[in-house]
This record gives structure tokens, sequence and C-alpha cells, in this order.
């Protein structure tokens, strides 16, 4: 696979699998809406602070996240940090009509944060092979890049 077409994958896969190690030692997993991502190395979650993995990220910051296609059999595991943002510019870009419902209190609710998944490495497979992804890849890849929601990339384009 190229970087291009891994990036595609990412765009329309909507949904990853986060996996991290909670404060007892073990491995969880949670399947996390994330649809922005700056390439392939920083990806957006929004969650609420009090969230198990939140409080366990706190603690440990590794972290991995696995977007896949289960139709064309393709996948790509990231891994790297996470950071947590209470600032106001990540919630705004994040932020959507109806959160209110999550977030009573709105983009200011002190249980609303953005978790941030930051790929340092990663591997990816597809039927015709499976590579890694090294920190370099990732940097050269990403160079230049601003943050893009890729459901808007991939499931609202204009038909012709």
């Amino acid at each position: 696979m190229t970087k291009n077409e891994i990036m595609e994958l990412i765009d329309r896969s909507l949904f990853a699998t986060l996996g991290y190690t909670d404060e007892e030692g073990r491995v969880n997993i949670r399947r996390v809406f994330c649809v922005w991502h700056k390439g392939l190395g920083s990806h957006l979650i929004s969650t609420n602070t009090d969230s198990a993995h939140i409080r366990s990220l706190m603690k440990n910051d590794k972290v991995s996240l696995y977007f896949s296609d289960d139709v064309s059999f393709e996948g790509v595991c990231l891994y790297g940090k996470a950071v947590i943002h209470f600032e106001r510019e990540y919630k705004e870009l994040l932020w959507n009509e109806g959160d209110e419902k999550y977030y009573p209190k709105g983009i200011d609710d002190e249980d609303y944060c953005i978790l941030e998944v930051v790929a340092d490495g990663g591997r990816y497979y597809r039927y015709d092979g499976k590579g890694d992804l090294s920190k370099d890849d990732i940097k050269t890849y990403d160079k230049d890049r601003e943050y893009e929601n890729g459901y808007h990339k991939t499931h609202c384009r204009q038909k012709d």
C-alpha cells in the first residue's frame, strides 16, 4: 500500500479501534468515531473527560489506533502516544450540532475533551502485502498538512 492508499483507508473508515492499557495493567480496546486527521500521524477523537480510557491514558499515554475496511480486507495499526486536549480550539473543531445531548453545558462542558493520538509508527496490510510505517515515513508524509475531516472528504462528495 502506498501512503496515499493508507490515508484513503483512514479517511473512509469513520471508526477506529483504540487500544490502551488500564490502571490494572489490562489491555483494553474501544471503538471510537474518528474522522479528524492530520495526515497519517495525528488523529482527533471527542470523548468524555471522566471516561475510563481517558483516566487510564492520563497515567499511561501509550496507545494504538486501528483502522480497517472489512470489505476490502485492509488495515493499518498506528501506535504512539495519547495527548488529552481541553483547549477550546480543539473542542470547537470537533463540535457538532446536537452534541449538547452528550455535553449539556455545551462546548465548555468540563466532561468534554479531545483525545489526540500521535502516531510514531505503524503496520499495514492488504490482500497484496503488508509493511511498516516508520516515524520518518509519517513525518515526511504529514509535512505541511492541516487537520481535515475524512468523513467529508470521502462521504460528502458532490455527485457529478
